[in-house]
């Protein structure tokens, strides 16, 4: 059975980076000063496996980088680029028109996005014995980045330093950040470690599955009716999980998002005091759900 992503318009900013990335490794980019300075590059952090990281220095206009914090940005999935969505759909300095972002972080931090695990985005790997196999060997490639990163970027040795994520990427955030505060404590990555912050941390996604339905109906977003089908699903989920049905256990998660989506006219579920757009949250959240995936 092979899987295909469901093909789509090409987001303008996907046009941008062949352009980009077309340049020397390593380069960087001096714009007019209000528009700030980025830097890219690759580490090989494994033989055969290569991670690339996109810098962004900070553009406030009442304090230089130096005194701003260091963000590092972390997507979901796994496998949704942070270069990319990240950037350009959320909190770059453009966004997905190559417009101007009023809303970017870089007047807060500096930001820097890396596509994490191997695989994802433009990190690669020459062969498929190369991927990750788990959280350990995530972080630990992810060691080898910041130790790289930090060693040949020593400006930002001193500023607070802080790991932000989204969904799947808090799962990889808190094994990130732990063995980041022991590599620090060993002295082999000299960092100024401020805090991680997980944002719709999906790293327990049975327990999540199971909250959605009496949370909903706690809000008075869920009707007895609805919650019954919430819950329903919700325990076939669990089920499936126990059993070792994990492509059983997907499809379903992704039925439980339906049937929320169906009973609740449409909640966001990313903010609940607002309603999804025509496209489902499932579809434009690039995470590894069915709405966008084509088994064949």
């Amino acid at each position: 059975m092979e899987l295909a992503l469901r093909r789509s318009p090409v987001p303008r900013w996907l046009l941008l980076l062949p352009l980009l990335l077309g340049l020397n490794a390593g380069a960087v980019i001096d714009w007019p000063t209000e528009e700030g300075k980025e830097v890219w590059d690759y580490v090989m952090v494994r033989k055969d496996a290569y991670m690339f990281w996109w810098l962004y220095y900070a553009t406030n206009s009442c304090k230089n980088f130096s005194e701003l914090p260091l963000v590092m940005w972390l997507q979901g999935g796994p496998g949704g680029s942070s270069t990319g969505f990240g950037n350009f759909e959320e909190i770059g300095p453009l966004d997905s028109d190559l417009k101007p972002r009023k809303t970017t972080w870089l007047q807060a931090a500096s930001l820097l996005f890396v596509d994490n695990p191997v695989g994802t985005g433009f990190s690669y790997v020459n062969g498929s014995g190369a991927y990750a196999k788990d959280l350990a060997m995530v972080a630990s490639d992810m060691m080898v980045l910041l130790k790289t990163f930090f060693n040949c970027h020593k400006e930002f040795q001193t500023v607070p330093f802080y790991i932000f994520s989204e969904s799947y990427g808090g799962k990889m955030a808190a094994g990130i950040g732990l063995e980041l505060y022991k590599a620090i404590q060993r002295g082999t990555i000299k960092c100024n470690f401020a805090g991680v912050a997980l944002g719709d941390s999906w790293i327990s996604p049975v327990d999540s599955v199971l909250s959605w339905g009496p949370y909903l109906y706690s809000m008075s977003l869920l009707e007895d009716k609805g919650l019954a089908e919430v819950s329903k699903v919700a325990e076939q989920v669990l089920n499936a999980v126990n059993k070792g049905l994990y492509r059983e256990a997907t499809e379903l998660w992704g039925k439980a998002e339906m049937i929320i989506e169906q009973n609740t006219d449409g909640v966001n579920f990313y903010n609940i005091l607002t309603k999804s757009t025509p496209t489902s949250t499932m579809e434009s959240s690039l995470e590894f759900t069915q709405s966008h995936l084509v088994w064949f």
